[in-house]
């Protein structure tokens, strides 16, 4: 038995993540090429390129932002100019291939300001050894290491940021992880010997195809036994020959002075070996997805037959849970970085990145719009998307309305107004019982209006609104003018699809300008000056008082309570949908 062996043509060994010291700069690995091994994971492995891809874009979502923009325009203005879309890609881009990234932080030449940020490649950048307090003072920069060991290239010294009085600076950003100080190992460390077996079993079977899909073989060397140290010899050239997956399929070319004397070669076939294939496969793709945390492989456009994420409560919990513990996290460590360039010229904005994840996944009942940004990453603005013909629709008919509007001349005076109190509207509309109808152009004339009074509308905001208002109401606010209730009633939808059962029959005069919307109507009481009924300030004295007593003789009929509250605000906690999707029940 003992001419018998069993040749291991391949072996695994993990790579050793560790620091080692170099000259001045600290190397990550062994041969500092541990940045390039994590690239080469990236492009060799489909499930892991997909997955950090797919992690990438939630990360990133639809950009960086600010929930108090609209209360700090100009500072949000230089935080937009400072850091470029490209830039924040590939910083996010590193930083979960790469477990860090660096950003090149470049100052006005008084150092008063910083101008300008751009990313540094992470594999381009070596720890400087730390000082004596432990602190890494700088970084070395070089556009590739391995020409660094030819000694064909020398690294540039770069401050650390906040450790010079240079004018480029690097700030190096990283998670804490225990036991590495001057790198962080990536997140997903424990699934990189999944991404390489991933990449062999696909080499495998590319270089089989490419040579004949040969199956393993037993090889009998039938020209007797030889020495120990021959066997080692033969054992050697054979695995160098033929180990690995790159090498499958390769034939074998044998000379021998006769037939007796030539080696044999047997076929062993692997009976299932389809399914052992196919489990390494599924396998990697198992473990790469625990690696990354991933809790359902749809959230990144990779469907599996698990199960999970093939319906939507699955997939919204799914999505929850990993916005919550992966992606969240992750963009904090990035957004406290920025802020502490911010900081440096005196801007100071509550930043997010706006995400991918639906609103409809969001579990959130809805309160101040920046907590609603900075939850869900969407601005209240944003929550209903709008056609071209939608909006053009909205905007006409706040042109209409505006027509039909009034400017009430100097023969008027407010004497009254208010957010209406509809437990005491009847009692309001009963004062001016005592005159008649004023006979007159009925487009000028209200059933709220007297004689001598004259009811009006203005379209008013409560003042919390976060960023710019929808056209429709934006152009209401501007035109500065009061209207009939006849013809708000009258103006027809706004919101199209906002009906019930998503009709296109929508009431401003309850709804104003949709879902979310923060308007409602102001009721404006006018009396006609030098009237021989009633003075400015005896009429003001009956509001004051609002007589009980004139309840019963109320003669106009009550408004409905949502005419004065803003959609956001109506007490069914629906916010002025008629139909509420599923994430407000």
């Amino acid at each position: 038995m003992s001419n018998i062996r069993v040749v291991n043509l391949s072996s695994y060994t993990a790579p050793v993540v560790k620091e080692v010291q170099g000259k001045d700069w600290v190397e990550y690995g062994e041969g500092n090429s541990y940045f390039q091994y994590l690239i080469d994971r990236y492009n060799g492995s489909a499930t892991n390129n997909a997955i950090i891809n797919g992690i990438v874009e939630l990360l990133y979502g639809r950009g960086l932002d600010a929930s108090d923009s609209n209360r700090k325009p100009d500072e949000y203005a230089q935080m937009k100019a400072l850091f470029s879309k490209n830039c924040l890609r590939r910083l996010l881009s590193d930083y979960k291939m790469m477990g860090q990234c660096a950003i090149q932080v470049i100052y006005s030449q008084d150092r008063t300001t910083i101008v300008q940020v751009d990313h540094l490649p992470i594999e381009s950048l070596r720890a400087e050894r730390c000082n004596e307090e432990g602190e890494v003072e700088a970084y070395y920069y070089a556009k590739d290491w391995s020409e660094v060991a030819a000694r064909k290239e020398t690294p540039m010294r770069i401050p650390a940021f906040g450790y010079s009085e240079e004018a480029i600076e690097i700030m190096y950003v990283k998670p804490y992880r225990a036991g590495y100080y001057y790198y962080s190992p990536v997140d997903y460390q424990g699934g990189l010997q999944y991404a390489e077996l991933e990449e062999e079993v696909a080499n495998y079977h590319i270089n089989n195809i490419q040579n004949g899909l040969a199956p393993s073989m037993l090889l009998n060397m039938n020209n007797g036994v030889p020495t120990e140290e021959e066997r080692n010899l033969i054992e050697a050239r054979i695995a160098e020959k033929f180990s690995g997956s790159s090498n499958a399929g390769r034939f074998i070319l044998a000379f021998n002075d006769n037939k007796e004397l030539a080696a044999t070669i047997e076929p062993v076939q692997l009976s299932d070996a389809s399914d052992q294939y196919q489990f390494l496969a599924d396998e990697s793709m198992r473990k790469l997805m625990v690696a990354h945390r991933v809790t359902s492989p749809m959230l990144l456009g990779i469907k599996d037959n698990s199960g999970l994420g093939n319906n939507a409560n699955e997939l919204e919990t799914a999505s929850a849970l990993f916005e919550n513990t992966v992606i969240e996290p992750m963009q904090e460590v990035i957004i406290d970085a920025l802020n502490e360039i911010l900081a440096y010229n005196d801007i100071s904005l509550s930043l997010y990145f706006k995400t991918l994840r639906p609103l409809e996944f969001s579990k959130m009942k809805v309160g101040d719009s920046e907590v609603i940004e900075e939850e869900t990453g969407v601005k209240v603005r944003d929550q209903k998307k709008f056609s071209k013909q939608e909006e053009e629709l909205k905007i006409r008919i706040a042109e209409t309305l505006i027509e039909k509007g009034e400017q009430l001349d100097d023969e008027w005076e407010l004497i009254d107004e208010r957010a209406v109190d509809y437990d005491k509207e009847d009692v309001h509309n009963a004062l001016w019982n005592f005159a008649s109808v004023i006979k007159s152009d009925p487009s000028k004339t209200s059933e709220q209006d007297t004689s001598i009074i004259k009811v009006r509308y203005k379209y008013a905001s409560t003042g919390a609104a976060s960023g710019k208002s929808r056209d429709f109401c934006a152009i209401m606010e501007r035109a500065s003018r009061v209207y009939r209730k006849e013809d708000i009633e009258d103006a027809g939808a706004v919101n199209a699809g906002f009906g019930p059962n998503g009709s296109s029959t929508y009431d401003i005069w309850l709804y104003k300008g949709g879902p979310f919307c923060q308007h409602y109507w102001v009721r404006q009481t006018y009396l006609r000056k030098n009237n021989t009924r009633i003075s400015v300030n005896e009429a003001r004295a009956l509001i004051t008082a609002l007589d009980p007593s004139l309840r019963s003789e109320a003669r106009i009929e009550q408004n409905p309570s949502e005419v004065a509250t803003a959609p956001r605000d109506f007490p069914d906690g629906n916010y002025g949908y008629l139909n509420p999707p599923a994430w407000l029940k």
